[in-house]
């Protein structure tokens, strides 16, 4: 279900209470890319609280319960507990940070080695076989949109890594079996 829609007027902050959010970008032929996954605790919407258009779409991945906060609300919070202010730029500090990292890493790395980070990301520890396991299933589409590349480059990297025996699958999830290679 869309929550934001991209160029919407919006005056409200959503506060995810439970389920998970997935903001994304899209063009005008469908393709996209995904900024950023939210769950509990986290918030989406803060960037159209200055008055300007929403700057992204939002849509729930799962059932998802979120509280709304209008502008006027936030506000009033904000000067009953400056703190919150200050949280709330720490965490709008980090969005540009990554925002700035998501910039660097489609200008300067290529397709395998953007492929290559997502995975170590999303992977869990190593277990004692060295192995790790991928936190969720993830499908090719949604890890091309992370990557913003197509979902045929996903599974033919999917398919070499494969076959080279550095990536099985285990109950639906990625497993990276070994380190992935430097290049591809």
């Amino acid at each position: 279900m869309l929550l934001i829609q991209e160029g919407d007027s919006g005056s409200t902050l959503y506060i995810v209470r439970s389920g998970r959010l997935r903001a994304f970008a899209a063009d005008p032929k469908g393709k996209e890319i995904t900024l950023g996954l939210y769950g509990p605790g986290e918030y989406v919407g803060e960037m159209s609280l200055d008055g300007g258009p929403r700057s992204a779409n939002v849509e729930t991945l799962e059932a998802t319960t979120c509280a709304v906060i209008p502008r006027e609300t936030l506000l009033a919070y904000i000067a009953e507990e400056p703190d919150f202010a200050l949280e709330m730029m720490a965490r709008l500090i980090r969005r540009a940070r990554l925002a700035t990292e998501s910039t660097r890493s489609l200008a300067l790395i290529d397709v395998y080695g953007r492929f290559r980070r997502l995975l170590d990301q999303l992977s869990e520890p190593p277990a004692a076989d060295g192995t790790r396991v991928l936190h969720e299933r993830i499908t090719h589409q949604q890890i091309a949109n992370h990557l913003a590349c197509s979902r045929e480059m996903v599974s033919r990297l999917m398919k070499d890594l494969e076959m080279g025996g550095y990536v099985t699958k285990r109950d639906g999830r990625i497993v990276l079996a070994r380190e992935l290679p430097a290049r591809w």
